[in-house]
Protein backbone atom coordinates (compact mmCIF):
# COMPACT_ATOMS: atom_id res chain seq x y z
CA UNK A 1 0.00 0.00 0.00
CA UNK A 2 2.72 2.49 0.93
CA UNK A 3 4.56 1.84 -2.36
CA UNK A 4 1.39 2.58 -4.35
CA UNK A 5 0.87 5.78 -2.42
CA UNK A 6 4.48 6.81 -2.99
CA UNK A 7 3.97 6.52 -6.74
CA UNK A 8 0.94 8.79 -6.50
CA UNK A 9 2.99 11.26 -4.46
CA UNK A 10 5.83 11.21 -7.01
CA UNK A 11 3.37 12.10 -9.77
CA UNK A 12 1.90 14.86 -7.64
CA UNK A 13 5.36 16.37 -7.06
CA UNK A 14 6.06 16.48 -10.79
CA UNK A 15 2.56 17.82 -11.52
CA UNK A 16 2.19 15.28 -14.33
CA UNK A 17 -1.10 15.56 -16.23
CA UNK A 18 -1.79 11.82 -15.89
CA UNK A 19 -1.86 11.95 -12.09
CA UNK A 20 -4.86 10.32 -10.50
CA UNK A 21 -7.81 12.39 -9.38
CA UNK A 22 -8.84 13.22 -5.81
CA UNK A 23 -12.30 13.62 -4.25
CA UNK A 24 -13.31 15.98 -1.44
CA UNK A 25 -16.61 15.58 0.38
CA UNK A 26 -17.80 18.65 2.29
CA UNK A 27 -20.83 18.17 4.51
CA UNK A 28 -22.76 21.35 5.24
CA UNK A 29 -25.74 21.89 7.49
CA UNK A 30 -27.62 23.37 4.52
CA UNK A 31 -25.75 22.02 1.49
CA UNK A 32 -23.37 19.12 0.92
CA UNK A 33 -20.82 19.06 -1.91
CA UNK A 34 -18.74 16.38 -3.60
CA UNK A 35 -15.85 17.81 -5.63
CA UNK A 36 -13.40 16.22 -8.05
CA UNK A 37 -9.82 17.41 -8.59
CA UNK A 38 -8.19 16.40 -11.85
CA UNK A 39 -4.93 17.46 -13.48
CA UNK A 40 -4.84 19.34 -16.78
CA UNK A 41 -1.26 19.74 -18.03
CA UNK A 42 0.00 19.81 -14.50
CA UNK A 43 -2.60 22.30 -13.29
CA UNK A 44 -5.22 21.19 -10.72
CA UNK A 45 -8.80 21.79 -11.75
CA UNK A 46 -11.74 21.30 -9.43
CA UNK A 47 -15.34 20.66 -10.36
CA UNK A 48 -18.24 20.47 -7.93
CA UNK A 49 -19.70 17.27 -9.31
CA UNK A 50 -22.65 16.85 -6.99
CA UNK A 51 -24.41 19.17 -4.59
CA UNK A 52 -27.47 18.31 -2.54
CA UNK A 53 -29.54 20.15 0.03
CA UNK A 54 -29.41 19.24 3.69
CA UNK A 55 -31.51 20.24 6.68
CA UNK A 56 -32.51 18.79 10.06
CA UNK A 57 -35.68 16.75 10.24
CA UNK A 58 -38.20 16.92 13.06
CA UNK A 59 -39.59 13.53 14.07
CA UNK A 60 -41.46 13.27 17.35
CA UNK A 61 -38.31 13.01 19.47
CA UNK A 62 -36.32 16.12 18.60
CA UNK A 63 -34.38 17.84 15.85
CA UNK A 64 -32.24 15.28 14.01
CA UNK A 65 -30.22 14.59 10.83
CA UNK A 66 -31.30 12.07 8.20
CA UNK A 67 -27.87 10.45 8.13
CA UNK A 68 -28.81 7.76 5.61
CA UNK A 69 -30.02 10.41 3.15
CA UNK A 70 -26.74 12.26 3.65
CA UNK A 71 -24.72 9.11 2.98
CA UNK A 72 -26.83 8.27 -0.08
CA UNK A 73 -26.11 11.75 -1.45
CA UNK A 74 -22.40 11.23 -0.87
CA UNK A 75 -22.46 7.87 -2.67
CA UNK A 76 -24.31 9.43 -5.62
CA UNK A 77 -21.58 12.06 -5.86
CA UNK A 78 -18.79 9.49 -5.59
CA UNK A 79 -20.29 7.44 -8.40
CA UNK A 80 -20.42 10.56 -10.57
CA UNK A 81 -16.76 11.25 -9.76
CA UNK A 82 -15.81 7.70 -10.74
CA UNK A 83 -17.54 8.14 -14.10
CA UNK A 84 -15.61 11.38 -14.75
CA UNK A 85 -12.14 10.10 -13.81
CA UNK A 86 -10.98 7.30 -16.13
CA UNK A 87 -7.44 7.85 -14.84
CA UNK A 88 -8.57 6.58 -11.45
CA UNK A 89 -9.01 8.24 -8.06
CA UNK A 90 -6.11 8.29 -5.62
CA UNK A 91 -7.97 9.32 -2.46
CA UNK A 92 -11.17 10.53 -0.83
CA UNK A 93 -11.50 12.75 2.25
CA UNK A 94 -14.57 13.96 4.13
CA UNK A 95 -14.97 17.14 6.18
CA UNK A 96 -18.05 18.77 7.69
CA UNK A 97 -19.54 20.64 10.58
CA UNK A 98 -18.53 19.67 14.08
CA UNK A 99 -20.09 18.54 17.40
CA UNK A 100 -22.90 16.31 16.09
CA UNK A 101 -22.34 12.55 16.14
CA UNK A 102 -23.81 9.14 15.32
CA UNK A 103 -24.21 6.36 17.88
CA UNK A 104 -23.49 2.89 16.49
CA UNK A 105 -25.29 -0.34 17.31
CA UNK A 106 -23.61 -3.74 17.62
CA UNK A 107 -23.63 -4.16 13.83
CA UNK A 108 -21.94 -0.80 13.28
CA UNK A 109 -25.10 0.87 11.97
CA UNK A 110 -26.69 4.07 13.33
CA UNK A 111 -28.55 3.24 16.53
CA UNK A 112 -30.88 6.18 15.78
CA UNK A 113 -30.96 9.33 13.70
CA UNK A 114 -28.29 11.66 15.14
CA UNK A 115 -29.44 14.78 16.96
CA UNK A 116 -28.85 18.22 15.52
CA UNK A 117 -26.82 20.52 17.78
CA UNK A 118 -29.62 23.11 17.68
CA UNK A 119 -32.02 20.78 19.47
CA UNK A 120 -33.08 22.27 22.81
CA UNK A 121 -32.23 19.10 24.78
CA UNK A 122 -28.81 20.45 25.73
CA UNK A 123 -30.23 23.39 27.70
CA UNK A 124 -30.84 21.15 30.73
CA UNK A 125 -27.72 19.08 30.07
CA UNK A 126 -25.49 22.16 30.12
CA UNK A 127 -26.74 23.20 33.54
CA UNK A 128 -26.31 19.68 34.91
CA UNK A 129 -22.75 19.44 33.59
CA UNK A 130 -21.81 22.80 35.11
CA UNK A 131 -23.13 21.70 38.50
CA UNK A 132 -20.48 18.95 38.40
CA UNK A 133 -17.68 20.63 36.44
CA UNK A 134 -17.93 24.45 36.52
CA UNK A 135 -17.22 26.30 33.26
CA UNK A 136 -13.92 27.62 34.64
CA UNK A 137 -12.72 24.07 35.28
CA UNK A 138 -13.87 22.84 31.88
CA UNK A 139 -12.04 25.70 30.20
CA UNK A 140 -8.82 25.02 32.10
CA UNK A 141 -9.02 21.35 31.06
CA UNK A 142 -9.79 21.87 27.35
CA UNK A 143 -9.41 25.54 26.35
CA UNK A 144 -12.70 25.17 24.47
CA UNK A 145 -15.42 27.83 24.60
CA UNK A 146 -18.51 27.01 26.60
CA UNK A 147 -21.22 26.39 24.03
CA UNK A 148 -24.19 24.20 24.82
CA UNK A 149 -23.97 22.72 21.29
CA UNK A 150 -20.64 21.04 22.10
CA UNK A 151 -20.52 17.25 21.93
CA UNK A 152 -19.82 17.18 25.67
CA UNK A 153 -23.31 18.48 26.49
CA UNK A 154 -24.95 16.33 23.84
CA UNK A 155 -23.41 13.18 25.28
CA UNK A 156 -24.62 14.20 28.72
CA UNK A 157 -28.09 14.80 27.27
CA UNK A 158 -27.96 11.20 26.03
CA UNK A 159 -27.12 10.12 29.57
CA UNK A 160 -30.03 12.09 31.04
CA UNK A 161 -32.36 10.49 28.48
CA UNK A 162 -31.25 7.00 29.55
CA UNK A 163 -29.39 6.12 26.35
CA UNK A 164 -26.79 3.36 26.56
CA UNK A 165 -23.52 5.22 27.28
CA UNK A 166 -21.40 2.34 25.97
CA UNK A 167 -22.66 2.70 22.40
CA UNK A 168 -19.69 3.84 20.26
CA UNK A 169 -20.03 7.24 18.63
CA UNK A 170 -18.50 9.10 15.71
CA UNK A 171 -18.78 12.72 14.66
CA UNK A 172 -20.58 13.06 11.34
CA UNK A 173 -17.63 13.46 8.91
CA UNK A 174 -15.85 10.54 10.55
CA UNK A 175 -19.05 8.48 10.35
CA UNK A 176 -19.15 8.93 6.57
CA UNK A 177 -15.44 8.03 6.53
CA UNK A 178 -16.21 4.93 8.59
CA UNK A 179 -18.89 3.88 6.11
CA UNK A 180 -16.38 4.27 3.29
CA UNK A 181 -13.48 2.28 4.76
CA UNK A 182 -14.54 0.65 8.02
CA UNK A 183 -12.10 2.55 10.27
CA UNK A 184 -13.58 4.26 13.36
CA UNK A 185 -11.47 7.30 14.29
CA UNK A 186 -11.80 10.87 15.47
CA UNK A 187 -9.65 13.36 13.56
CA UNK A 188 -7.74 15.80 15.79
CA UNK A 189 -9.30 19.12 14.69
CA UNK A 190 -12.81 17.73 14.97
CA UNK A 191 -12.06 15.99 18.27
CA UNK A 192 -11.05 19.27 19.93
CA UNK A 193 -14.43 20.75 19.00
CA UNK A 194 -16.19 18.20 21.21
CA UNK A 195 -15.00 19.87 24.42
CA UNK A 196 -13.56 16.53 25.53
CA UNK A 197 -9.87 16.72 24.54
CA UNK A 198 -7.18 17.51 27.13
CA UNK A 199 -5.70 20.94 26.41
CA UNK A 200 -2.41 20.80 24.51
CA UNK A 201 -2.69 17.07 23.79
CA UNK A 202 -4.17 14.69 21.26
CA UNK A 203 -5.96 12.61 23.90
CA UNK A 204 -9.37 12.51 25.52
CA UNK A 205 -9.61 14.16 28.93
CA UNK A 206 -9.92 11.42 31.56
CA UNK A 207 -11.19 13.82 34.23
CA UNK A 208 -14.19 14.96 32.19
CA UNK A 209 -15.24 11.43 31.28
CA UNK A 210 -14.72 10.27 34.87
CA UNK A 211 -16.49 13.15 36.64
CA UNK A 212 -19.48 13.08 34.29
CA UNK A 213 -19.60 9.27 34.29
CA UNK A 214 -19.32 9.11 30.50
CA UNK A 215 -17.89 5.99 28.88
CA UNK A 216 -14.47 6.85 27.45
CA UNK A 217 -14.33 3.47 25.69
CA UNK A 218 -17.20 4.65 23.47
CA UNK A 219 -15.00 7.45 22.10
CA UNK A 220 -12.96 6.72 18.96
CA UNK A 221 -9.19 6.86 18.68
CA UNK A 222 -7.87 10.36 17.90
CA UNK A 223 -5.68 10.56 14.78
CA UNK A 224 -3.82 13.50 13.18
CA UNK A 225 -5.08 15.48 10.18
CA UNK A 226 -3.97 13.80 6.99
CA UNK A 227 -3.90 10.26 8.35
CA UNK A 228 -4.31 7.61 5.64
CA UNK A 229 -6.82 5.10 6.98
CA UNK A 230 -6.76 2.49 4.24
CA UNK A 231 -8.51 1.44 1.03
CA UNK A 232 -12.12 2.20 0.24
CA UNK A 233 -14.38 -0.77 0.89
CA UNK A 234 -17.90 -1.90 0.06
CA UNK A 235 -19.70 -1.67 -3.28
CA UNK A 236 -17.83 1.46 -4.38
CA UNK A 237 -14.54 -0.44 -4.28
CA UNK A 238 -15.70 -2.50 -7.26
CA UNK A 239 -15.80 0.55 -9.55
CA UNK A 240 -12.70 0.76 -11.73
CA UNK A 241 -11.85 4.31 -10.63
CA UNK A 242 -11.81 3.24 -6.96
CA UNK A 243 -9.67 0.10 -7.37
CA UNK A 244 -6.64 1.70 -5.69
CA UNK A 245 -8.36 4.51 -3.76
CA UNK A 246 -7.46 5.22 -0.15
CA UNK A 247 -9.52 7.12 2.40
CA UNK A 248 -7.79 10.00 4.19
CA UNK A 249 -9.02 12.13 7.07
CA UNK A 250 -8.39 15.79 6.20
CA UNK A 251 -9.09 18.39 8.84
CA UNK A 252 -12.53 16.88 9.40
CA UNK A 253 -13.72 20.11 10.98
CA UNK A 254 -14.62 22.17 7.92
CA UNK A 255 -13.34 25.42 9.42
CA UNK A 256 -9.89 23.92 10.01
CA UNK A 257 -9.79 22.78 6.37
CA UNK A 258 -10.91 26.25 5.23
CA UNK A 259 -8.22 27.97 7.30
CA UNK A 260 -5.59 25.58 5.92
CA UNK A 261 -6.46 26.86 2.43
CA UNK A 262 -5.60 30.50 3.22
CA UNK A 263 -2.27 31.25 1.47
CA UNK A 264 -1.21 33.92 3.97
CA UNK A 265 2.23 34.54 5.42
CA UNK A 266 3.11 36.71 8.39
CA UNK A 267 1.39 37.28 11.70
CA UNK A 268 -0.90 40.20 10.91
CA UNK A 269 -3.98 38.40 9.68
CA UNK A 270 -7.20 36.92 10.97
CA UNK A 271 -10.00 35.02 9.31
CA UNK A 272 -13.75 34.66 9.15
CA UNK A 273 -15.13 31.38 7.90
CA UNK A 274 -18.52 32.69 6.83
CA UNK A 275 -21.59 30.57 6.35
CA UNK A 276 -24.30 29.15 8.57
CA UNK A 277 -21.96 30.09 11.41
CA UNK A 278 -19.32 32.79 11.31
CA UNK A 279 -16.10 31.54 12.88
CA UNK A 280 -13.89 34.52 13.64
CA UNK A 281 -10.29 33.89 14.66
CA UNK A 282 -6.57 33.69 14.05
CA UNK A 283 -3.92 30.93 13.93
CA UNK A 284 -1.49 30.37 16.83
CA UNK A 285 1.33 27.97 17.54
CA UNK A 286 0.06 27.21 21.05
CA UNK A 287 -3.19 27.63 23.03
CA UNK A 288 -4.23 30.96 24.55
CA UNK A 289 -6.00 30.20 27.83
CA UNK A 290 -5.33 33.19 30.04
CA UNK A 291 -8.01 34.69 32.24
CA UNK A 292 -9.16 37.13 29.58
CA UNK A 293 -9.50 34.37 26.99
CA UNK A 294 -11.63 32.40 29.45
CA UNK A 295 -13.81 35.36 30.45
CA UNK A 296 -14.39 36.23 26.80
CA UNK A 297 -15.13 32.55 26.06
CA UNK A 298 -12.63 32.12 23.22
CA UNK A 299 -11.97 28.63 21.98
CA UNK A 300 -8.69 26.92 21.12
CA UNK A 301 -9.61 24.55 18.34
CA UNK A 302 -7.11 22.19 16.84
CA UNK A 303 -5.63 23.20 13.49
CA UNK A 304 -3.74 21.32 10.80
CA UNK A 305 -0.28 20.18 11.86
CA UNK A 306 -1.01 20.79 15.55
CA UNK A 307 -1.66 24.52 15.13
CA UNK A 308 -4.36 26.25 17.20
CA UNK A 309 -7.26 28.23 15.76
CA UNK A 310 -8.16 30.78 18.44
CA UNK A 311 -11.69 31.83 17.56
CA UNK A 312 -15.26 32.50 18.55
CA UNK A 313 -18.46 31.18 17.03
CA UNK A 314 -20.63 34.09 15.94
CA UNK A 315 -24.19 33.50 14.83
CA UNK A 316 -23.89 33.64 11.05
CA UNK A 317 -26.09 33.95 8.02
CA UNK A 318 -28.31 31.22 9.43
CA UNK A 319 -29.95 34.01 11.45
CA UNK A 320 -30.94 35.95 8.33
CA UNK A 321 -32.08 32.71 6.72
CA UNK A 322 -34.38 32.07 9.68
CA UNK A 323 -35.97 35.50 9.21
CA UNK A 324 -36.39 34.94 5.46
CA UNK A 325 -38.12 31.62 6.08
CA UNK A 326 -40.60 33.38 8.37
CA UNK A 327 -41.22 36.11 5.78
CA UNK A 328 -41.91 33.41 3.20
CA UNK A 329 -44.57 31.93 5.47
CA UNK A 330 -46.11 35.39 5.80
CA UNK A 331 -46.29 35.75 2.02
CA UNK A 332 -43.32 38.11 1.54
CA UNK A 333 -41.04 36.16 -0.76
CA UNK A 334 -37.75 38.04 -0.76
CA UNK A 335 -34.77 36.57 -2.55
CA UNK A 336 -31.40 37.22 -0.93
CA UNK A 337 -29.81 39.20 -3.82
CA UNK A 338 -32.85 41.47 -4.01
CA UNK A 339 -32.91 41.92 -0.24
CA UNK A 340 -29.22 42.84 -0.11
CA UNK A 341 -29.53 45.26 -3.02
CA UNK A 342 -32.22 47.21 -1.18
CA UNK A 343 -30.36 47.11 2.14
CA UNK A 344 -27.20 48.48 0.52
CA UNK A 345 -28.72 51.96 0.27
CA UNK A 346 -30.07 52.07 3.82
CA UNK A 347 -28.39 54.08 6.59
CA UNK A 348 -26.97 52.47 9.72
CA UNK A 349 -29.73 51.27 12.05
CA UNK A 350 -30.65 53.23 15.15
CA UNK A 351 -29.68 50.29 17.37
CA UNK A 352 -27.87 46.98 17.00
CA UNK A 353 -28.96 43.60 18.31
CA UNK A 354 -26.93 40.89 20.03
CA UNK A 355 -26.68 38.26 17.31
CA UNK A 356 -25.17 35.87 19.87
CA UNK A 357 -28.16 35.99 22.20
CA UNK A 358 -28.56 32.33 23.29
CA UNK A 359 -32.20 32.42 22.23
CA UNK A 360 -31.16 33.26 18.67
CA UNK A 361 -29.07 30.08 18.59
CA UNK A 362 -32.29 28.06 18.74
CA UNK A 363 -34.41 27.54 15.62
CA UNK A 364 -37.80 29.17 15.22
CA UNK A 365 -39.45 32.51 16.00
CA UNK A 366 -36.34 34.50 15.13
CA UNK A 367 -38.26 37.72 14.42
CA UNK A 368 -40.12 37.57 17.75
CA UNK A 369 -36.81 37.00 19.56
CA UNK A 370 -35.25 39.98 17.77
CA UNK A 371 -38.27 42.12 18.63
CA UNK A 372 -37.86 41.13 22.28
CA UNK A 373 -34.36 42.58 22.11
CA UNK A 374 -35.49 45.79 20.44
CA UNK A 375 -38.14 46.22 23.14
CA UNK A 376 -35.46 45.98 25.84
CA UNK A 377 -33.49 48.62 23.92
CA UNK A 378 -36.50 50.95 23.83
CA UNK A 379 -36.79 50.59 20.05
CA UNK A 380 -39.95 49.86 18.05
CA UNK A 381 -40.65 46.30 16.93
CA UNK A 382 -40.15 45.20 13.36
CA UNK A 383 -43.41 44.72 11.50
CA UNK A 384 -44.25 42.58 8.49
CA UNK A 385 -44.42 45.17 5.70
CA UNK A 386 -41.59 45.55 3.18
CA UNK A 387 -39.93 48.62 4.80
CA UNK A 388 -39.85 46.77 8.13
CA UNK A 389 -38.41 43.67 6.49
CA UNK A 390 -35.62 45.71 4.93
CA UNK A 391 -34.96 47.47 8.21
CA UNK A 392 -34.71 44.19 10.10
CA UNK A 393 -32.36 42.64 7.52
CA UNK A 394 -30.20 45.77 7.61
CA UNK A 395 -30.06 45.59 11.40
CA UNK A 396 -28.99 41.93 11.34
CA UNK A 397 -26.18 42.58 8.85
CA UNK A 398 -24.85 45.65 10.69
CA UNK A 399 -25.04 43.75 13.97
CA UNK A 400 -23.08 40.83 12.56
CA UNK A 401 -20.34 43.15 11.25
CA UNK A 402 -20.17 44.97 14.58
CA UNK A 403 -19.86 41.66 16.40
CA UNK A 404 -17.02 40.63 14.07
CA UNK A 405 -15.21 43.87 14.93
CA UNK A 406 -15.68 43.27 18.65
CA UNK A 407 -14.29 39.73 18.43
CA UNK A 408 -11.32 40.77 16.27
CA UNK A 409 -10.46 43.59 18.66
CA UNK A 410 -10.40 41.07 21.49
CA UNK A 411 -8.16 38.75 19.46
CA UNK A 412 -5.64 41.55 19.01
CA UNK A 413 -5.67 42.28 22.73
CA UNK A 414 -5.35 38.60 23.71
CA UNK A 415 -2.53 37.72 21.33
CA UNK A 416 -0.66 41.00 20.92
CA UNK A 417 -1.08 40.71 17.17
CA UNK A 418 -1.34 43.90 15.12
CA UNK A 419 -4.05 42.77 12.76
CA UNK A 420 -4.12 44.41 9.34
CA UNK A 421 -5.67 41.80 7.04
CA UNK A 422 -8.90 39.86 7.31
CA UNK A 423 -9.44 36.85 5.06
CA UNK A 424 -13.09 35.94 4.57
CA UNK A 425 -13.60 32.43 3.23
CA UNK A 426 -16.59 30.19 2.66
CA UNK A 427 -19.91 30.65 0.93
CA UNK A 428 -20.83 33.66 3.05
CA UNK A 429 -18.10 35.75 1.43
CA UNK A 430 -20.35 36.15 -1.61
CA UNK A 431 -22.41 38.58 0.48
CA UNK A 432 -20.84 41.82 -0.80
CA UNK A 433 -22.84 44.02 1.55
CA UNK A 434 -21.76 42.09 4.64
CA UNK A 435 -18.16 42.21 3.40
CA UNK A 436 -18.37 45.99 3.00
CA UNK A 437 -19.91 46.45 6.43
CA UNK A 438 -17.24 44.18 7.93
CA UNK A 439 -14.47 46.33 6.42
CA UNK A 440 -16.16 49.47 7.76
CA UNK A 441 -16.64 48.15 11.28
CA UNK A 442 -13.24 46.46 11.63
CA UNK A 443 -11.03 48.91 9.75
CA UNK A 444 -9.09 45.95 8.33
CA UNK A 445 -8.20 45.14 4.74
CA UNK A 446 -10.77 42.55 3.72
CA UNK A 447 -9.43 39.87 1.37
CA UNK A 448 -11.86 37.40 -0.12
CA UNK A 449 -10.70 33.81 -0.29
CA UNK A 450 -12.44 31.06 -2.18
CA UNK A 451 -16.09 30.40 -1.52
CA UNK A 452 -15.05 26.75 -1.53
CA UNK A 453 -12.00 27.19 0.68
CA UNK A 454 -12.95 24.16 2.76
CA UNK A 455 -12.76 21.99 -0.35
CA UNK A 456 -9.40 23.48 -1.36
CA UNK A 457 -8.01 22.88 2.13
CA UNK A 458 -9.34 19.33 2.04
CA UNK A 459 -7.52 18.72 -1.25
CA UNK A 460 -4.30 20.36 -0.01
CA UNK A 461 -4.28 18.03 3.01
CA UNK A 462 -4.83 15.00 0.78
CA UNK A 463 -1.90 16.02 -1.43
CA UNK A 464 0.35 16.49 1.58
CA UNK A 465 -0.74 13.10 2.96
CA UNK A 466 -0.05 11.30 -0.31
CA UNK A 467 3.32 13.03 -0.49
CA UNK A 468 4.42 11.45 2.78
CA UNK A 469 2.81 8.08 2.18
CA UNK A 470 5.77 6.22 3.67
CA UNK A 471 4.61 7.56 7.05
CA UNK A 472 0.90 7.47 6.37
CA UNK A 473 -0.29 7.44 10.00
CA UNK A 474 1.73 10.44 11.16
CA UNK A 475 -0.51 13.09 9.63
CA UNK A 476 0.72 16.19 7.83
CA UNK A 477 2.52 19.40 8.74
CA UNK A 478 0.98 22.84 8.40
CA UNK A 479 3.86 23.83 6.13
CA UNK A 480 3.32 20.96 3.68
CA UNK A 481 -0.40 21.73 3.45
CA UNK A 482 0.27 25.47 2.98
CA UNK A 483 2.61 24.61 0.10
CA UNK A 484 -0.11 22.78 -1.77
CA UNK A 485 -2.74 25.42 -0.97
CA UNK A 486 -0.41 28.10 -2.32
CA UNK A 487 0.37 25.99 -5.40
CA UNK A 488 -3.33 25.78 -6.20
CA UNK A 489 -3.68 29.52 -5.72
CA UNK A 490 -0.68 30.30 -7.95
CA UNK A 491 -2.05 28.04 -10.66
CA UNK A 492 -5.26 30.10 -10.80
CA UNK A 493 -7.28 27.12 -9.71
CA UNK A 494 -10.17 26.50 -12.06
CA UNK A 495 -13.32 25.67 -10.16
CA UNK A 496 -16.90 25.35 -11.25
CA UNK A 497 -19.55 27.60 -9.79
CA UNK A 498 -21.18 24.68 -8.04
CA UNK A 499 -24.08 24.06 -10.41
CA UNK A 500 -25.34 20.52 -10.28
CA UNK A 501 -23.37 18.43 -12.75
CA UNK A 502 -24.54 14.93 -12.04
Amino acid sequence: MAEGLRCVADKRNSMEPDSKALVAVDLGAQSCRISLLRWNRGVPQIEVVHRFANAPVSPNDGLRWDIEAIFDGVVTGLRSCAARAPEGIASIAVDGWAVDYVRLDAAGNPAALPFCHRDARTEIAENKVHSILPPSRLYSLTGIQILRINTLYQLYADKLAGSDPSLPWLNLPEFITYRLCGQRVSEYTNATHTGLVQLGTHTWCDEIFRELNLDISAAPEIVPSGSVLGPISGELSHLQAFRETVVIVPACHDTASAVAAIPAAGDDWAFISSGTWSLVGTVLDSPCVNGDARSLNFTNLGGVGGKICLLKNVNGLWLLRQCMDEWDLQGSHWRLPELLAHCASLPSPAALINVDDPQLMLPGNAIAKINAQTARLGQPSFGTDDPAILSLANTVLHSMAARYAEVLSSIGALTGKKLRRLFIVGGGNQNALLNRLTAQHTGLEVILGSTESTTIGNFAIQMAALERAGNASAGVTAESVAKWAEQMSLNSLAMSNGREAS
